[in-house]
């Protein structure tokens, strides 16, 4: 793959999802009305990773007010619960369907939301200590390295700020579609191994890459956040899911 390709894989995995989205992709539907209004009246269930549901733990007592980032959560899934909560909200992510998704839900529900279209591998549009609040769904493993985004992150995040945070725990990676059988060795990057990209439809699957424990959980205590609890998740179906075998983690940190 050329540098330029090298440089230019984030626009192709945006384009990507702008398609997953076009054919319906679960993660890029938004929420019903029903599903705002119980928001409004404190039901405030939401995911990170495929099936199991945020701690209440997790969330601040009382939203009015707080300016809470989704970053690369478009899909007005996540976002739309703050809104209903009483925060002020900011969306970036790359991918125009799923900012699309946002704003059709603020006008839906008569909110405002600010959308920003930014790719999260590059500097963050925002000044130091301007949220409350970020909350990251599993997006990560669409970009090659995760550690600027956690300094990023803290950068931007105030003094006390909460931030949550969905990540694949790169089993995904190493098996086969049908989840039965060891295919490829960690780390996955076919940005660096020409074997994996010759035979991957970028075009369909974009292009995804595995990351450790360390360069994700290690690495937000490393950008400066201390870490307050975290959970595992599974696929939600497939063989995997079938055997309970964890393939997704959450985590909760402050600064």
């Amino acid at each position: 793959m050329t540098d330029t390709n090298h440089q230019n894989y984030t626009a192709l995995n945006a384009e990507t999802i702008d398609h997953w989205v076009e054919d319906g992709w679960e993660w890029g539907a938004p929420i019903t009305h029903e599903n705002f209004v119980a928001a409004q009246k404190g039901n405030r269930e939401m995911v990170l990773t495929p099936i199991k549901p945020v701690p209440k733990s997790w969330f601040l007592p009382d939203f009015h007010h707080k300016k809470v980032l989704g970053l690369a959560a478009g899909g007005g899934q996540q976002m739309p619960i703050f809104a209903a909560l009483g925060a002020d909200c900011t969306i970036l992510d790359y991918s125009t369907r799923q900012l699309a998704s946002e704003k059709l839900v603020a006008q839906r529900e008569g909110y405002t939301i600010k959308t920003i279209r930014a790719d999260m591998t590059q500097p963050l549009p925002f000044a130091d200590e301007s949220f409350d609040f970020i909350i990251n769904p599993v997006s990560n493993c669409y970009i090659e390295s995760v550690l600027p985004v956690w300094q990023e992150c803290y950068r931007v995040l105030k003094a006390g700020g909460h931030f949550i945070a969905g990540l694949d725990n790169g089993l995904n990676f190493i098996v086969s579609d049908d989840e039965q059988r060891i295919v490829n060795h960690l780390p996955y990057n076919p940005l660096t191994q020409p074997e994996i990209m010759a035979k991957l439809d970028t075009q369909e699957n974009g292009i995804q890459f595995s990351h450790t424990l360390e360069e994700q959980i290690r690495g937000q205590l490393q950008a400066g956040f201390q870490l307050v609890d975290l959970y595992e998740d599974t696929n939600g179906e497939g063989y995997l899911h079938e055997l309970n075998i964890p393939s997704f983690w959450a985590t909760h940190v402050i600064k």
